[in-house]
């Protein structure tokens, strides 16, 4: 969350982010795009672009969630109440701290904004957006109403604490698509059991890949973590091995992004929590020294409460970093130049 908002906050101020044709999400980063995407509306753009309410409409709001506790507190509340589960405490903070009763019918046309989850029935995407609900395997449904905070929750489900989310949608609600191989089943429409949409996409590429010629990717994903001696229990094989997986997959779709961008069959920009700034080979670049890059790429990936210093250095980082990757790829010409949103907090001390 706190990243992304370090990126959007840069894009802003280089004027980028009226420009947007569709924001793709899942996992933390749902979060943030989904609560851009209610309040857009809202942001004052000026001649150049930019919206000057920037900072009280989006980053405000957010830095107070992320100074709440949610998850151990939501954990404890599923395990003492037999009728609901943790992502039903998670889908009511959501609800009550950011999206209220808002539908995926109150995000706007332009940009479009797609939530991703992961179905665990079929095994692929499950996506949420304005104009439809669903995934390739069991079709979609046309105009959803579903609450922005279950899709985020959704999107969101960390495993294997905060997840599945599960969603009872009227099968009669899906329209067979081309390919939708699944459809005829209707126990695929039924009962939708749905979790982090990381664990299928975990760069959110799948929903704009073919669509766009220019792609920004903003990746906050936790580092893969190295054991000397690997746990061999039956429950930790299995979740080092699904870590494996994942971090395969992650480094097969960044590198196939990369090319992309060298071959020049796509234009963008990829930064990520993990990219040491020096990459960029920029020499005006804001200043994070390589240890400062590691420790905050290995802060907790959690939704309880973070400090001050914690959420400014994470913001200051994401801008920092999109700010290099967006001025080697595309030199931004006549922009304001880049500086520390919190400059009590530069990453450079």
């Amino acid at each position: 969350m706190l990243f992304h908002i370090g990126s959007l906050w840069r894009l802003n101020e280089t004027g980028f982010l009226q420009k947007l044709d569709r924001v793709s999400s899942i996992s933390g980063g749902s979060i943030t795009a989904a609560f851009f995407g209610l309040k857009f509306a809202q942001l004052a753009f000026d001649a150049a672009g930019r919206a000057m309410n920037f900072e009280s409409v989006i980053v405000s709001p957010l830095r107070t969630f992320c100074s709440k506790n949610i998850d151990v507190i939501a954990i404890g509340e599923g395990a003492l109440v037999p009728w609901k589960k943790a992502t039903d405490f998670v889908q009511q903070a959501y609800r009550d701290n950011l999206f209220g009763a808002a539908t995926l019918q109150d995000l706007p046309d332009k940009p479009r904004f797609v939530i991703g989850a992961t179905n665990f029935g079929t095994g692929v995407s499950f996506r949420f957006s304005k104009p439809y609900a669903g995934d390739y395997r069991i079709g979609l449904i046309n105009n959803p109403n579903f609450a922005l905070s279950l899709a985020v929750a959704a999107s969101s489900g960390f495993l294997p604490v905060l997840s599945p989310v599960v969603v009872k949608p009227d099968p009669a609600s899906f329209v067979k698509t081309e390919g939708a191989d699944l459809y005829d089943t209707i126990a695929y429409r039924r009962e939708l059991v749905l979790t982090d949409g990381g664990v299928y996409d975990n760069l959110g590429l799948e929903t704009v890949w073919n669509r766009y010629d220019t792609v920004l990717v903003s990746d906050a994903g936790a580092p893969f973590e190295f054991a000397e001696l690997p746990d061999t229990s039956w429950l930790q094989q299995s979740l080092r091995a699904m870590d494996v997986a994942t971090n395969q997959s992650r480094s097969l779709r960044k590198r196939a992004l990369i090319a992309g961008y060298q071959q020049k069959t796509r234009q963008g920009a990829y930064w990520g929590i993990m990219t040491p700034i020096s990459e960029y080979g920029l020499a005006d670049t804001l200043p994070c020294p390589p240890q400062v890059t590691r420790e905050l790429s290995a802060m907790r990936t959690r939704l309880n409460s973070f400090s001050e210093r914690e959420q400014s250095r994470l913001i200051n980082w994401g801008y920092a970093v999109c700010d290099a990757a967006i001025r080697k790829w595309y030199g931004v010409a006549n922009q304001p130049p880049a500086a520390w949103p919190y400059p009590a907090f530069a990453l450079d001390r």
